[in-house]
């Protein structure tokens, strides 16, 4: 999977209530979460967010409750892939649940900047920052985990192979 955006970038400790406010967790209608996600911290968000766009954060991403809400209102946003120095293992696994790539690299993180252009290459773990021509490496996804991932999440998962494996 290849994917191409605009970089949003963000600091330290983003906690899943600056991802999506609690308030707004009385739905599971992706595109409700859509709308306010990211609203406290970058108003202009959802207005202004392109399918392929790709968060570019620092470390501990996606800290605070276990909800799925917080991936998933990135993923309907139109996020491609969220990349940081590093997640809390809880936001980690519900993205992959839910098919939303997660990749860690410290590298692209300090060169990289909001507004900029980059391309990821999921299966390399390859990050390209457009701007600059700067190339970075992930650590790529396991093999398990990127079929998770390619297949939309655990539950396509399972649909098309019938069973974790």
């Amino acid at each position: 999977m290849k994917s191409m955006g605009r970089i949003w970038k963000l600091g330290d400790n983003i906690n899943t209530d600056v991802i999506i406010p609690g308030r707004y967790n009385v739905t599971t209608d992706r595109a409700q979460l859509a709308k306010y996600c990211l609203c406290e911290i970058l108003p202009e968000f959802a207005q202004q967010v392109r399918p392929g766009d790709i968060i570019v954060a620092g470390h501990n991403f996606g800290c605070g409750s276990s909800r799925e809400h917080a991936p998933a209102a990135i993923q309907a946003s139109g996020v491609k892939a969220v990349i940081a120095r590093s997640f809390a293992r809880i936001f980690y696994r519900n993205a992959i649940n839910i098919g939303l790539p997660v990749l860690i690299c410290e590298e692209a993180v300090l060169n990289s900047e909001d507004g900029q252009e980059a391309k990821v290459e999921l299966e390399q773990g390859l990050i390209t920052n457009l701007t600059t021509g700067q190339r970075f490496q992930a650590q790529p996804l396991p093999p398990f985990i990127a079929r998770i991932v390619e297949a939309g999440g655990i539950i396509e998962y399972i649909r098309r192979e019938g069973t974790l494996r």
